[in-house]
């Protein structure tokens, strides 16, 4: 064994092997994010001091396709966010911060999330900081608002129901004896007037 006069503590502890402990790990993880971004609709935050590894372990797998969560370096968020539609983020970067990276089902992402705060009892804890959507900051309360809306398939589905019943309705008009075809121009041409 060669003795050693100086001790190094890349030695002793393992040295740093990269992600956000050097210049390169750092600037991969603003890459990173950037590109959790270029997915994302939506992005919302929460303090990360009150989940346990556990309970993060079991939200993360709750989560919806699409939706990824990390903890963020305030620092690496601001040099993510720089320059781009998630700007407005930068007013929650305060303390620390559990990232939601909402791809196309907002809506499930916060169910998810509102069940599991209430399933493990953190709904008095744990309260999201806010959020932004199309390049807008939102607050706690325009988030969960946010959870409430119909997705876009749900509003995708409205529409062709509502486009499906146009030529039903008219089939129906034209099946009827022409008296009733009659009396229904008439009518159209009455409350036009």
């Amino acid at each position: 064994m060669v003795p050693h006069t100086a001790r190094s503590p890349t030695i002793l502890y393992g040295g740093a092997k990269g992600g956000s402990t050097t210049l390169q790990g750092k600037q991969d993880r603003v890459v990173e994010i950037k590109n959790r971004l270029a997915e994302s609709q939506m992005v919302f935050s929460i303090p990360s001091e009150f989940l346990t590894v556990k309970q993060n372990s079991n939200l993360r797998n709750k989560m919806p396709e699409g939706t990824t969560m990390s903890v963020v370096k305030n620092t690496v968020m601001k040099r993510a966010i720089a320059d781009s539609d998630w700007e407005a983020s930068s007013s929650l970067l305060k303390g620390s911060n559990q990232w939601f990276f909402v791809g196309e089902n907002i809506k499930g992402t916060l169910k998810e999330f509102t069940t599991f705060l209430k399933e493990e009892e953190l709904k008095d804890k744990v309260e999201i900081k806010g959020g932004v959507i199309d390049g807008g900051a939102i607050d706690a309360a325009k988030v969960a608002y946010v959870g409430t809306l119909p997705s876009k398939k749900e509003l995708i589905a409205k529409i062709a129901g509502g486009v499906k019943m146009v030529p039903t309705k008219l089939a129906r008009v034209l099946n009827q004896p022409p008296t009733k075809v009659a009396r229904a121009i008439k009518l159209a041409g009455e409350t036009r007037d």
